[in-house]
């Protein structure tokens, strides 16, 4: 029975989960949603209503590091950019790197930035394509105000112009809107609080006029550096606002260390949010793609050709009912392709179902098309696949799922769909208070707890449970742990330049730095890892030494005593706990200067209290235990 009871409770929360995730397709409300727009004209034979971007972000241009990035980035622009020719191309933020030699420290450097402008000057890329680059983290490291001097943006990059904006791209066939999200911070600190965006009250009244003025467009593309789960925002929340928006397009997040190489997922509205990897280590970049008002795009590795993009029949996946006209698909006459190479394409051969369909032929440019009956087609789901061949032997194949009937689901995966569409500082927020809060509760209720008497030989649960009463009965260590839980929820963990030549305080729910507050994010995970890697296993190993001390052993005897290999990891796993406690004394004296290491109550304080905690349990003078010693060695020998 309780086996089943668990089963459901299991059950039932992962029914919560998915429902918190929605399939592809789900509209928005009814009153963020565009006007219908008719069937006709239809994707054809013609090479007409078809515009393409390309995206490329967190490229990380480093003094230090991987000195073939830069040099990629130019060939890129030169030579990719001419390939593809873009109507535009969106730079999403981390523009440089900004770190110091030895990965710790953070700062504008100018040689850096000179570095991206001269490749964009030399590549000639401004004159090709427009040339959008907006700022991510990195790029706002170490910045007291947007008017600094070491806000290099303003002067080295495309665009110049801080803040959020919105770009209309004007074609024959109607107009495309693009909508910036700029949520760096301002005062930007150093590394790494401000791994969070932030946007204030102002910022979102901005955003939702842009909104609003992008509803007369075609479409709606919002992009930005930071994937919305990353944002803090006010409500309704920048998920709400961008609600007409087609897709969002971001960085950031880096295919989390390769983890996911592909974060995609869609919001409830129907917008979808397709975080790109990063071009720092894995040299992505993505081509997005307009055809008949139908959103396809493809995720790319540099000097992978040909470059493949079937635009119609668009992947099912990706598709939103709410912003786009699909019933064009259905009558369409002509499957269409985007096919790219530096080399003339000689084949483009459609598959569905895995029957050949035939080879595409070349309209204008990269277009190619094949004649078509999508009635063929009308029901459930099927498989397209388009294989490219080049005339330097090079081969891609590039493949998805479509459907005609609207009513169809299909999900995008787990876990993306929790990265981006989790607000993970709520998460974060409320998983440190219950942390703390569970902790200080122990500690309070076997202070109060009368102490059970042990009878006979005692197993685990009832050993755990009295070396609580003992820890929580006895003064030095109920107080000592009761103020340095309250203090990690309370205090200010260190003081410190934050800001080079301005002195700031972080806490646990936020930094105050240059007469500022930034709103807490990354402040809570650091809490998390906090709590989980040494209050709550300081806690335990303090106790633990306590029932040695009960059971009448010293720091010597107890090696003899007690099963030594058990011992010997305990005492080792407390080491290297504190050795990590140790070396974060390093890294904010590194980061944040000497002040910061002296001025760390959860740091260096917090070591010099944890050897004086240690140091106690083992030269407590017997006769502050000697009841405890007393009733374990009653309970021994009986």
């Amino acid at each position: 029975m309780l086996k089943l009871a668990v089963g459901l409770l299991i059950a039932a929360a992962v029914a919560l989960l998915l429902d918190s995730y929605p399939p592809s397709g789900t509209p928005p409300p009814a009153g963020q949603r565009r006007r219908r727009r008719a069937p006709q004209p239809a994707p054809g034979a013609e090479a007409a209503n078809l515009l393409w971007v390309v995206q490329v972000s967190d490229i990380h241009i480093s003094r230090f590091r991987d000195p073939k990035r830069a040099p990629d980035l130019e060939k890129f622009c030169s030579e990719t950019i001419d390939v593809i020719q873009p109507a535009l191309v969106l730079a999403t933020g981390d523009l440089t790197d900004a770190k110091t030699r030895d990965k710790l420290g953070s700062e504008q450097v100018e040689a850096e930035w000179k570095t991206y402008q001269s490749i964009l000057k030399r590549s000639r890329v401004m004159e090709k394509t427009k040339w959008i680059d907006i700022k991510g983290n990195h790029d706002s490291f170490n910045i007291p105000h947007l008017d600094s001097v070491q806000n290099y943006y303003r002067i080295y990059s495309a665009w110049h112009k801080d803040g959020s904006f919105h770009y209309i791209h004007t074609t024959s066939f109607g107009n495309y809107s693009f909508i910036c999200v700029d949520a760096t911070l301002s005062p930007g600190p150093k590394r790494p609080y401000n791994f969070f965006g932030i946007l204030n009250t102002n910022q979102m009244k901005e955003l939702s006029l842009m909104a609003t003025e992008s509803l007369h467009s075609n479409h709606t593309i919002w992009f930005g550096h930071f994937p919305t789960s990353t944002i803090i925002s006010p409500a309704p929340g920048i998920r709400t606002l961008m609600s007409s928006a087609t897709a969002y397009l971001c960085g950031h997040l880096h295919t989390m260390g390769g983890l996911m190489p592909a974060l995609h997922s869609q919001h409830r509205g129907g917008t979808l949010e397709l975080e790109l990897g990063d071009w720092m280590d894995n040299r992505k970049y993505r081509i997005v793609a307009f055809d008949h008002d139908l959103l396809s795009f493809a995720d790319l590795n540099f000097e992978e050709w040909p470059v493949v993009l079937i635009t119609n029949p668009k992947s099912f996946l990706y598709s939103s009912s709410a912003h786009e006209p699909l019933v064009k698909i259905l009558y369409s006459t002509h499957i269409r392709i985007l096919a790219f190479s530096p080399s003339v394409i000689i084949s483009v051969k459609v598959y569905i179902d895995r029957v050949h369909l035939g080879n595409a032929h070349q309209v204008a440019g990269p277009l190619y098309v094949l004649k078509w009956s999508p009635q063929n087609y009308s029901e459930g789901f099927h498989h397209i696949d388009v294989t490219v061949q080049d005339a330097s032997g090079r081969i891609s194949t590039r493949s998805h799922i479509f459907a005609m009937e609207e009513n169809l689901s299909l999900r995008f995966g787990f876990w993306p769909s929790v990265i981006l569409l989790t607000d993970h500082y709520v998460l974060a927020r409320v998983l440190f208070g219950l942390m703390v809060l569970i902790q200080i509760a122990l500690l309070v209720v076997f202070r109060y707890l009368q102490k059970p008497v042990l009878k006979e030989k005692p197993g685990l649960l009832t050993l755990t449970s009295y070396s609580l009463h003992v820890f929580s009965k006895t003064n030095t260590f109920y107080y000592s742990i009761l103020v340095l839980n309250l203090y990690t929820i309370l205090g200010p963990w260190f003081v410190g330049e934050l800001i080079e030549g301005q002195v700031g305080a972080c806490f646990s729910f936020g930094v105050f730095v240059g007469g500022s507050f930034l709103q807490g994010g990354l402040t809570f995970v650091v809490g998390i890892l906090q709590m989980l890697f040494f209050n709550l296993p300081l806690m335990a190993y303090l106790c633990w030494c306590l029932l040695l001390r009960c059971q009448g052993h010293s720091f010597r005897s107890h090696i003899r005593h007690v099963r030594c290999l058990v011992a010997v990891l305990v005492h080792l796993a407390m080491a290297l706990l504190l050795a990590w406690q140790v070396y974060s004394c390093y890294f904010l004296q590194r980061t944040y200067g000497t002040l910061a290491f002296f001025l760390s109550p959860m740091r260096m304080w917090l070591v010099v209290l944890t050897s004086a905690l240690i140091y106690k349990t083992w030269t407590l003078k017997p006769s502050e235990v000697r009841t405890y010693i007393v009733e374990m060695k009653n309970c021994q020998s009986s």
